[in-house]
């Protein structure tokens, strides 16, 4: 009989995408540090992805600064990942110093994509000697607008970096525990053994 019962009241589990989307949200709320680390990722894969266009661009207009600006805005967006993990330890609190370190590395980045931004613009708008936007050399119009939306990206990373305590505390709220029925009186269990 208490078998029987058993078998009536077991938990409901749930399965496919609502399984998938609920362990994603217990690890989100685990480690709320991965949206801004997402956000980084995509930062980098987006400049990564496109440096055929700017390296075409460099060669072409051979702007002062240039290539070190494409340079420095690779290297630090590879050591940005290694601060961020530092940042944000498991278990731990923030590491302040890292922060600090992430947040100015961020803002290199973001300089070192506007400069190299503007000496785009200066070979395109100079009076001598300017670069004329055609088929040939479309890539400079793609180079030009993927450094502002790696800019963009960045910003986003250090806003979302910003105020993880803020939302934090809203995705910690989000219930993710799994409803078992049958539970609520402990009382009609047998656990005697009896039939």
């Amino acid at each position: 009989m208490a078998n029987q019962t058993a078998a009536k009241t077991a938990p409901k589990q749930p399965h496919g995408i609502a399984e998938i989307w609920r362990k994603f949200l217990v690890a989100l709320k685990r480690k709320p540090s991965m949206i801004p680390m997402a956000m980084l990722v995509i930062a980098f894969l987006e400049y990564s992805l496109n440096l055929m266009h700017m390296s075409d661009t460099t060669a072409l207009i051979q702007g002062t600064g240039m290539g070190l600006c494409g340079f420095i805005t690779m290297l630090l967006s590879i050591l940005s990942f290694l601060v961020f993990m530092n940042t944000f330890p498991n278990r731990k609190p923030t590491n302040k110093l890292m922060l600090c370190l992430l947040i100015i590395m961020i803002g290199i980045t973001i300089a070192a994509d506007l400069i190299y931004a503007n000496g785009i613009y200066v070979a395109l708008t100079r009076t001598e000697n300017t670069i004329v936007v055609t088929e040939k050399n479309y890539y400079i119009a793609q180079a030009y607008s993927e450094v502002y939306t790696h800019v963009y990206l960045q910003i986003a990373t250090i806003v979302l970096t910003l105020l993880l305590p803020v939302y934090s505390k809203f995705i910690k709220k989000i219930k993710t525990s799994i409803e078992v029925e049958g539970n609520g009186d402990m009382a009609t269990i047998d656990i005697s053994g009896e039939d």
